[in-house]
């Protein structure tokens, strides 16, 4: 049985006396344990998606289940105590600045009704999970970026729930910090088993720490799946947006025809065979690499390159045929992403 099913969630809004659909018609699925990433443009629908799970935004139409209990069969103070078994991080923290790291932590705890001492025992716990004992007494205002969204996440865990969603909790983190705060996601994952869910619009975050992902344009699910699955071969152009994440910078080489453009991934067994040289001596014509990089998918190391293809549509055929023979995903590039 899923943790969490999501059965056809519709949410409107009225703007300014206008009707506005935020969310149309969604259905997921996301099993326990899993790291689930829910991805899409601004504007798509994410946040309102990850707030009706915890019914802080409670639905137009559809049902939100979690353990196969229907959140809106519960009566008030029953949602509470399901609300108290969510955990959830932000993109802004939302630390109490008033209060020091370790009173930050307690303070769920002490809404919980836990006595004083335990709270602490267990605030102290968490710090050391998060890896900032050293820091307990330290106000918000003393901590980076990431030592404020690892506060967040030990405070998201006092309650010791089974699901933790994270809004778009990294975007406001550098690189490096990302980096750290994904590896403490995933320790989290496989030590305390909770499964977590993630929202954002970075596919190098999916790519990094997902095992599924869901794809949300304009509130529609428009794709799911394993995420070396929808990385290898995206069927929509939502999917095919959020993969380039970045324009491509074309060569300086204006001889070439790049009116078609091909994105290709390598898989394993064509990670070693010097696919393109190969590609150029078969069929005695050039093509123009315009952007060649390597992604972390899955803890795997991925290929991927965008070609620009030579002119004649039938020599064009022949290479993407060559190419998916050589075992490469290979997919349309139509815009200039």
């Amino acid at each position: 049985m899923s943790e969490i099913e999501i059965r056809n969630l519709t949410k409107k809004f009225e703007v300014k006396g206008n009707p506005v659909t935020a969310l149309d018609h969604v259905s997921l699925n996301i099993e326990k344990g899993d790291i689930y990433g829910i991805i899409g443009m601004s504007g798509a629908g994410k946040s309102t998606l990850v707030r009706s799970i915890n019914y802080l935004e409670e639905p137009t139409e559809g049902q939100i289940l979690i353990d196969g209990v229907d959140l809106a069969s519960l009566k008030p103070a029953e949602l509470r105590k399901k609300r108290s078994e969510i955990g959830m991080i932000f993109q802004g923290f939302h630390l109490l600045e008033q209060k020091n790291v370790i009173d930050n932590i307690c303070f769920p705890l002490e809404l919980a009704g836990v006595k004083k001492k335990a709270a602490r025992q267990k605030a102290g716990e968490l710090l050391k999970l998060v890896q900032l004992e050293e820091k307990e007494k330290a106000y918000p205002s003393q901590l980076s970026g990431g030592q404020k969204q690892r506060v967040a996440i030990a405070r998201a865990l006092a309650t010791n729930p089974g699901i933790l969603l994270c809004d778009e909790a990294t975007s406001a983190l550098d690189p490096q910090t990302t980096e750290s705060i994904l590896q403490l996601l995933q320790q989290i994952n496989q030590t305390m088993h909770i499964t977590i869910v993630i929202i954002t619009h970075q596919m190098s975050v999916v790519n990094r720490i997902c095992k599924k992902v869901a794809i949300i344009d304009s509130g529609r699910l428009v794709e799911s799946g394993p995420v070396e699955k929808i990385f290898a071969d995206p069927q929509t152009d939502a999917a095919k947006e959020l993969l380039l994440e970045k324009k491509i910078r074309y060569s300086p080489v204006t001889a070439l025809d790049t009116a078609r453009k091909v994105r290709i991934v390598f898989s394993e067994n064509s990670a070693y065979e010097p696919v393109i040289a190969n590609l150029i001596l078969k069929l005695q014509a050039p093509v123009n690499i315009l952007k060649a990089d390597t992604r972390n998918v899955g803890g795997k190391a991925r290929g991927e390159m965008i070609l620009g293809l030579p002119e004649g549509k039938q020599l064009q055929e022949r290479m993407i045929d060559s190419l998916k023979e050589n075992g490469l995903a290979v997919t349309e590039v139509k815009e200039d992403v």
